[in-house]
């Protein structure tokens, strides 16, 4: 077998770069048009407000959770910066766990159709690093605007401000510091932890991929399977409790038992979506001669089946909730339904990852050819995408937030520079593995 090289050429360079300057211009334009000062949610929020107290007649407690913040606001445009940051900041953050997670979880199975494309989502993985640095970058400056539990008023009892909802849960946040909650230790801590450990799995993980190339044998292929099934048992829990931490405390008020699932399976079908449109791009290029039409069926699959799933655990959730009409749980769905700057995305949600994926890849052709690829995957990046978009910008912006320029240019500068990571890293080894002891199960893969 003929080893192959990335060539990360200086044409691809040039081009990613433009699209970064792009992204990087749209969101300066985007900003500027931002208004500085005045009511953020709009008329169709306390419209909203309104509905959630007259008809679901919901409690005090309920409807304070969607004012809360107007007294802690700043200018739109800082609010709408660090949403739109912190969005891009879990989404990609995303991309590179789960191309660990995949390059693991083939492992531990002791898969071998899989064996020639592990490069590609072993390099996604090296984001991480920088992903950790982002998200403490921007916790360190934006964490009063994006969480409203970090406010230190909200604790103080008998204050004006005092939630004891919010004040509940202050040991999952500031522990140790019960008595005088100032720093949340514990969250800053956890955060840390989790990049801590996803990191030094990758680097390992990495690291005997790269040995097995030179010395071959069976030693680092079960060495890996050992340290993927470990990580796996670690991923399940930090995967979970970041889900809980970055996206599910911006509503503080509201919980459900099955958001750790929720956001990994839209982490999941995204980096699926991800891993497979780079392998098509490296097909057309001339790349990963040892893949065919099998294994883009098996990838196809892969997008397929757990589309459905994202739609499964989605709808198992709002269910639930709209079954037991209990105004705490509804009032979540109900600004993301109802307000006319969400509303459009919540069913454009499921369209881009439901409907469409079903119906594209339903048959067995579509999972085979390179150009129905090329149509899904882009549709099912940019519909999880509007899926993190929706979990977040409503908890931080009520009924302010829109799609526009800043959210466009934002995504465009965060992918393209998660793109260049990627392409960089896929040129310090080679793009297929010389001596995976199970390759040739996956030259001779057939379905």
């Amino acid at each position: 077998m003929t080893e192959e090289r990335f060539d990360f050429t200086p044409g691809a360079k040039k081009t990613i770069i433009i699209y970064l300057i792009a992204g990087i211009i749209l969101t300066i334009i985007g900003l500027a048009t931002t208004g500085s000062g005045g009511d953020h949610h709009g008329g169709d929020g306390h419209a909203v407000v309104d509905m959630v107290d007259n008809q679901l007649i919901a409690s005090t407690e309920a409807v304070e959770a969607i004012k809360a913040d107007d007294e802690h606001s700043t200018a739109p445009w800082t609010k709408r910066l660090y949403t739109n940051l912190w969005i891009n900041n879990v989404y990609f953050t995303g991309f590179a766990i789960i191309g660990l997670f995949f390059v693991a979880i083939q492992y531990a199975a002791s898969a071998g159709w899989s064996a020639g494309i592990k490069r590609i989502p072993i390099a996604m993985a090296a984001w991480l690093p920088i992903a950790g640095i982002l998200m403490l970058v921007v916790w360190i400056f934006g964490h009063h605007d994006i969480f409203h539990w970090t406010h230190t008023s909200l604790y103080n009892e008998g204050g004006a401000d005092y939630d004891a909802i919010i004040a509940g849960k202050k040991g999952y946040f500031f522990w140790p510091m019960h008595d005088n909650p100032t720093v949340p230790v514990f969250f800053i801590a956890r955060l840390l932890i989790f990049f801590g450990l996803w990191y030094i799995f990758f680097r390992w993980i990495r690291r005997e991929m790269f040995a097995e190339d030179i010395n071959g044998g069976t030693a680092h292929w079960y060495k890996m399977r050992k340290l993927s099934a470990i990580f796996l048992i670690i991923f399940a829990v930090t995967s979970s409790m970041a889900a809980w931490d970055w996206i599910l405390s911006i509503d503080t008020h509201w919980f459900s038992t099955m958001f750790g699932w929720y956001v990994f399976a839209s982490w999941w079908v995204a980096g699926l979506a991800f891993i497979t449109l780079t392998i098509v791009l490296l097909k057309e290029a001339g790349y990963l001669k040892v893949v065919d039409s099998n294994h883009l069926h098996d990838l196809g699959k892969f997008i397929f089946a757990f589309s459905i799933f994202w739609t499964y655990i989605w709808f198992g959730q709002f269910l639930l909730i709209y079954y037991a009409n209990i105004p705490e749980e509804t009032v979540y769905f109900i600004e993301r339904m109802t307000s006319s700057n969400y509303s459009w995305v919540f069913y454009t949600n499921l369209i881009l990852n439901f409907f469409l994926p079903f119906l594209l890849l339903m048959t067995r052709d579509s999972k085979r050819h390179l150009s129905f690829l090329k149509l899904v995957c882009p549709i099912v990046i940019v519909g999880h995408w509007f899926d993190f978009y929706l979990m977040v910008t409503p908890g931080v912006m009520q009924f302010g937030g829109v799609v526009g320029l800043v959210e466009v240019g934002l995504f465009l500068v965060y992918g393209a520079a998660f793109i260049f990571i990627t392409l960089n890293a896929l040129t310090k080894a080679p793009l297929v593995a010389r001596n995976h002891p199970l390759m040739e199960e996956s030259l001779h893969h057939h379905i």
